[in-house]
């Protein structure tokens, strides 16, 4: 199987496994009759296993630490550091109150070049969020990756801060390997 034509077997299995149909409520409050459960396809670890498998050439080749959001962004890059052998920082929505109070568990972030991983990116809020406050660490955060782009503006938002991000899939990939 050719790069490509696992790329598409991917791209077909995740929105097999993650498109779900009926009446859901969205964060916005609007209903829509589709949903996209990201969990199903971190849930399973061969199937996380291959989309770490296939992340892992675009992460940038002078990152030095991979920095996990909460909460679906922890198994992407735990996953995702099995393949690359680098070191992986878990980060929080807040540093907690208690314990170490930290924002961020695992690696050393301060004065590294860190690559924040997300699963799904739709306006890239959380990732500007969480870069900032990586950043008043003295994390040097360039780049952010993704499973998959929705393709709703997170992009330029990002690079509206000094981030680029790079997306194994975007929501048109999906949609053009899906099967009907």
């Amino acid at each position: 199987m050719t790069d490509v034509e696992a790329r598409a077997a991917l791209a077909r299995e995740i929105d097999a496994t993650c498109r779900l149909t009926g009446t859901f409520v969205l964060r916005s409050g609007r209903t829509a009759d589709e949903y996209f459960d990201k969990y199903r396809f971190e849930a399973d670890p061969r199937l996380l296993d291959r989309v770490a498998a296939q992340l892992a050439p675009l992460v940038p080749t002078d990152t030095e630490v991979l920095a996990g959001l909460e909460l679906g962004g922890i198994p992407v890059v735990t996953a995702l550091g099995r393949h690359t052998g680098l070191p992986c920082a878990f980060v929080r929505k807040n540093a907690k109150p208690y314990g170490t109070a930290r924002l961020a568990e695992g690696a050393e972030l301060v004065g590294r070049r860190v690559l924040v991983v997300e699963d799904v990116v739709t306006s890239g809020g959380q990732v500007v969020i969480s870069t900032g406050q990586l950043r008043e660490l003295d994390a040097r955060v360039e780049h952010a990756l993704c499973v998959i782009d929705r393709a709703e503006g997170g992009a330029q938002t990002l690079a509206g801060h000094g981030v680029t991000l790079r997306a194994l899939f975007t929501r048109a990939d999906l949609e053009a390997h899906r099967v009907h």
